[in-house]
């Protein structure tokens, strides 16, 4: 399995590597020029942006997205070093400051949740619990979608293989007739299991769906329940 891009990212002003090993695997696959790709991805700003950044602009983008604060600042102290242009971090917190009441926000939450995004309990305790009604209605309805999602593709891949067991039990004789009967009975029943759990997952993403439609067309009303 190939090392996450994460695995790469710049730490301290140098490359942090899983070990040559990896690096011994991960070359021949996907090549040289990929790698440099992934390691220029783990820069949070390019030298370019470093030296013309408004650094209070960038801090209000970084809180609206709902960024891990000393993470992202020390990225950005990484990402900057060899410009020469340091991060003005007052001017920095100045506008996270002011991003992060947008994102704390319930429709901020939802749409974290939703898109299966991790919260780094950035919010302040007055925005928190209106931020993770939100959020948890959306990671509900990411986590049954992707239940559903799983489902569906086990239920596909076991229905191939019956079909392809089936075609065999045509030419087997004896035991292994007997052998692959069996085994097609045990996976026709797992079907039928997987798909009573695909209904049910269903139900619930749709009752989730709705509930989660319903806060964004009233963010502030309280929930339904």
């Amino acid at each position: 399995m190939l090392a996450n891009p994460g695995d790469f990212c710049l730490e301290g002003g140098g490359v942090f590597l899983l070990g040559n090993m990896i690096m011994m695997r991960l070359l021949p696959l996907i090549g040289a020029a990929a790698v440099a790709v992934t390691l220029a991805s783990c820069n949070t700003m390019s030298k370019e942006e470093c030296q013309v950044a408004d650094w209070r602009v960038v801090g209000d983008a970084d809180g609206a997205a709902g960024y891990d604060p000393q993470e992202r600042f020390a990225g950005h102290v990484d990402s900057c070093k060899k410009s020469g242009s340091m991060p003005d971090q007052t001017l920095w917190h100045e506008g996270y400051q002011a991003g992060i009441r947008r994102y704390c926000t319930p429709l901020g939450g939802a749409s974290t949740g939703e898109g299966g995004r991790g919260y780094y309990n950035v919010c302040p305790p007055e925005l928190e619990p209106d931020f993770m009604r939100g959020y948890s209605l959306g990671k509900r309805v990411h986590d049954l979608r992707g239940r559903l999602n799983t489902l569906r593709s086990g239920i596909k891949a076991k229905e191939a293989d019956i079909d392809n067991r089936t075609g065999d039990l045509k030419k087997a004789r004896g035991d292994e007739r007997r052998d692959l009967r069996d085994k097609i009975d045990d996976m026709e029943r797992d079907v039928r299991r997987m798909k009573r759990e695909a209904d049910d997952a269903d139900y619930d993403l749709r009752n989730a769906q709705r509930d989660l439609d319903h806060l964004r067309q009233n963010p502030m009303a309280p929930p339904r329940y």
